[in-house]
């Protein structure tokens, strides 16, 4: 595995990571928006 698709891939871990826990914490607004960051790293591993 490539370096850089791992650093894709972590980034969208955290981001997702980031988004349950803001929404669990009630912080809809954030969570949307990590979670958008998150798919967006995504698209980078394909």
């Amino acid at each position: 595995m490539k370096l850089g698709r791992i650093a894709w891939l972590l980034t969208t871990l955290v981001c997702v990571v980031a988004a349950v826990s803001a929404l669990v914490d009630g912080y809809r607004g954030y969570a949307a928006v990590a979670f958008a960051v998150a798919l967006s790293a995504a698209i980078n591993l394909f």
